[in-house]
């Protein structure tokens, strides 16, 4: 799955790439994931930021730890897509993923 028309449908290729993840993890993920619209590899990047906000709007909350394994997956999952949609802007994706992080956001 590494080209062209699997990528445009994001459902599907969200259920491949997580189906072995516990399903409350699963389901989380695709909740954050679902509620962002465009692009799949900036989608989740836009998804994992939601996630994150809500983990930093709760510290020391023991609920928001699924969300915070959302995140981490989702940022994850960004990564593998971008490799799988451009493989040749994978470093320029993950730089601005740094370079973000570091200004706080977009």
């Amino acid at each position: 799955m590494a080209r062209g028309s699997e990528l445009t449908s994001s459902g599907g290729w969200l259920e491949r790439h997580t189906s072995q993840a516990p399903p409350a993890l699963r389901d989380r993920v695709r909740s954050y994931a679902d509620a962002e619209p465009g692009d799949l590899p900036d989608a989740l990047v836009a998804a994992s930021r939601v996630a994150l906000s809500r983990v930093l709007s709760h510290p020391g909350d023991r609920p928001v730890a699924l969300d915070l394994l959302a995140a981490d997956g989702l940022i994850t999952l960004a990564l593998l897509a971008q490799a799988e949609s451009a493989p040749g802007r994978l470093r320029d994706f993950a730089a601005s993923l740094l370079t973000a992080g570091v200004r706080g956001g977009d």
